[in-house]
Formats: structure tokens, C-alpha cells, sequence
């Protein structure tokens, strides 16, 4: 959780719908842990819904960005630890998206070697909104063959389920 912890930091970010910023949970740091990995133990831990903003985008639009709570955040690194190298090994050398030590700059360097070794044709996709549509039973159901652990997945469930917080209310469901 400490190395959680001090990824989090390195991220930076602001404060979930609690007000919690990161100096704040450090502040607190060895009680805040500890009442984590006491819940996380005792599986009581339940997540807090996302704080909803809007980034604009160059064309105009607004991206919709959800911020979860510091806590929330320590938490989520801490699983992500444990599940992306058994998830990383399935992936395909030639996909770069939100994957660790990997960028736009490694995937465009791909692309020209590539192209100087004769292939013609590059595919990209982006999924629009695919974060806010993902198929919630599905990815869980992927996620269970391998991920066997039941505490795991229904935390993961918790963080899917948590809700968002938009203009300072809950929507219903």
C-alpha cells in the first residue's frame, strides 16, 4: 500500500468528492492505511462514488473525467499491482494504450519501423465513451479467468458499482 501510495503522489491529482487531498491523507497517513487495510481485511472497505468534471477539448467539447476519493485511489493502485502483470502477459507486443512503458512516442516509433520494413497499413481504434459503456458482467466475467480470488472481484465490482457525483448530488439509479 505504500508503493500504492507513493504512485498515487506521483500522479498527482485533485481531491475526490471528500476533500481529501493527497497532503490531507498524508497527513493522517499511518491511521488512514491502517483503517484501509483494516476494511480491505475485514471486507468492509466500500469505495466512494467518483467526483464528475469536465476537461475541455480542442474542438469544443468537454471529456468527462471522473476523480475518485485519495483513499479510493491508494486502493485501485494497490489491486492494479497485484492484477497487471497477469493481465499484461496476455496482451500483444504491437498494442500501447494505458499500458506501463508504453506511449503515443513508443507506438509511433513502432509505426515508422514498421513502415520501413514494408508494411502499408497502420490500425488504430478509440472506442468513444468506452469507459462509461463497458459491459460491466463481461469484463468481470473475463477478469474471473484469472482471477479466481472472490474478495478480488467483488472489489473490483465495488469500484464499478461506486457511482458518480455530479454537481454535488448522487444521480438515482
Amino acid at each position: 500500500m505504500e508503493e500504492a501510495l507513493k504512485e498515487v503522489k506521483r500522479n498527482r491529482g485533485a481531491a475526490g468528492i471528500d476533500g481529501v487531498s493527497i497532503r490531507g491523507f498524508e497527513y493522517g497517513l499511518e491511521d488512514n492505511v491502517q483503517v484501509l487495510q483494516r476494511e480491505l481485511r475485514e471486507k468492509s472497505y466500500k469505495p466512494r462514488p467518483v467526483k464528475r468534471v469536465y476537461i475541455p477539448k480542442p474542438d469544443g467539447t468537454k471529456r468527462p473525467l471522473g476523480i475518485p476519493t485519495v483513499r479510493d485511489r491508494v486502493v485501485q493502485a494497490s489491486v492494479r499491482r497485484i492484477l497487471e502483470p497477469i493481465f499484461e502477459a496476455k496482451f500483444l507486443d504491437c498494442s500501447f494504450g494505458f499500458r506501463p512503458n508504453r506511449s503515443a512516442h513508443l507506438a509511433l516509433e513502432k509505426i515508422r519501423k514498421d513502415l520501413m520494413d514494408g508494411y502499408v497499413y497502420v490500425i488504430d481504434a478509440d472506442l468513444k465513451s468506452y469507459f462509461d459503456t463497458i459491459p460491466h458482467e463481461k469484463l468481470i466475467s473475463l477478469v474471473r479467468e484469472e482471477v479466481v480470488d472472490g474478495s478480488v472481484i467483488k472489489l473490483l465490482k465495488s469500484f464499478l458499482q461506486a457511482g458518480i457525483m455530479e454537481g454535488g448530488s448522487l444521480p438515482l439509479k
